[in-house]
């Protein structure tokens, strides 16, 4: 039996060994050249501390999402501030633009866990638009992408609103881009 015992023993003794040394100090990693790009759903520090902040915009007839670098990642209300005007010039000579003003009138966000709610107002009727499915799809897109947000919820004076999904259907149910995902441009 101590035959079969020793080369586990050295084995282990051999892996014991190997390991990540540890540094008294935090040190920046720099990715290797082509490697892929950060997931969506995290925040993320260029080498001169800026952060990216992740939008949705509207292309054609779906959704693209785009990043600017901010010095620092804003709360959720100040984030949907940002969405709510509109893409820049440089995004719009790319062809971006918005749903949002005239057919979702945001009163303001709140995150509770992880779920952002939004609170909306009655917007006007005499805006004429009718792509409310984009419109709130670059609302959950953009929110979703944070790292502190998993779905969006929508409420008007207090209570749940029901919004359109990509298929659609109305959920009164906090939502996820995986509601929109038909509508995302690749």
């Amino acid at each position: 039996m101590s035959r079969r015992l020793l080369p586990v023993l050295l084995a282990a003794t051999l892996l014991g060994g190997c390991g990540v040394p540890v540094d008294d100090e935090p040190r920046v990693v720099q990715a290797p050249p082509g490697s892929l790009p950060t997931p969506a759903g995290t925040a993320t520090a260029d080498p001169a501390g800026r952060m990216v902040e992740p939008l949705c915009f509207v292309r054609d007839d779906g959704l693209a999402a785009v990043t600017r670098r901010v010095d620092g990642l804003p709360g959720v209300d100040e984030h949907l501030q940002h969405l709510l005007a509109g893409p820049d010039g440089t995004e719009r000579d790319r062809g971006l633009a918005t749903a949002l003003p005239g057919t979702v009138a945001v009163a303001g966000a709140t995150l509770t866990g992880t779920v952002a709610t939004v609170d909306v107002r009655q917007a006007g009727e005499e805006t004429g638009r009718n792509d409310e499915v984009l419109a709130f799809g670059q609302i959950v897109c953009t929110l979703t992408q944070r790292p502190d947000v998993d779905s969006v919820a929508f409420r008007r004076d207090g209570q749940p609103l029901e919004v359109p999904r990509a298929d659609g259907n109305l959920s009164s149910l906090p939502l996820t881009a995986a509601d929109y995902r038909p509508l995302l441009h690749r």
